[in-house]
């Protein structure tokens, strides 16, 4: 992941960006989380508010991996499909988790 790049696309200092970074990490760990208690209770419409969360919040700052991600996750959960997405939200704690170390090195 290009940060300086990044960080340019938006008009951003390096440091202004992985503090948006880091605030997406934090957000986006209590959407997944939120997903993940509306998911195993059954709420469809929840689950994917909280999709669309990580995936405006990712693709405002570029972060074009979980976009996708959550992207396809929310499209499955507006279609009521629950099942399909639990290796998917696996990956989105890996990636949230990968970008943390990035910002708190």
């Amino acid at each position: 992941m290009d940060i300086k790049a990044l960080a340019d696309d938006l008009g951003l200092e390096e440091d202004e960006y992985l503090e948006l970074v880091d605030l997406l990490v934090d957000t986006g760990m209590v959407d997944l989380s939120n997903m993940e208690s509306a998911v195993n209770a059954g709420d469809a419409d929840a689950a994917a508010r909280s999709a669309h969360s990580i995936k405006g919040a990712s693709g405002n700052l570029g972060i074009m991996d979980i976009y996708e991600l959550t992207k396809a996750i929310e499209a499955e959960l507006r279609n009521n499909n629950l099942t399909a997405i639990e290796g998917q939200l696996k990956e989105i704690r890996e990636k949230l988790e990968t970008l943390a170390k990035l910002v708190k090195g």
